[in-house]
């Protein structure tokens, strides 16, 4: 239940952050769009991998010794 919790309180809003940065920020700096622009991308994908990745992921069985 942990990796799906994960999954939505950490991959969506850096999904949400990378769309601010790449779509809404990124127009207004005229110097570094860019940059701004590949920071936002990068953050999105990101979330999008971790999204994903708290849903495919399974319970382990603890080792006992």
């Amino acid at each position: 239940m942990a990796s799906k919790q994960i999954s939505i309180g950490v991959g969506i809003p850096m999904i949400v952050v990378g769309f601010i940065l790449a779509f809404i920020l990124a127009p207004i700096q005229v110097d570094l769009k860019d940059t701004v622009e590949f920071i936002g991308s990068l953050i999105g994908i990101l979330g999008v991998l971790i999204f994903i990745a708290g849903f495919l992921s399974r319970k382990v069985a603890p080792v006992t010794y």
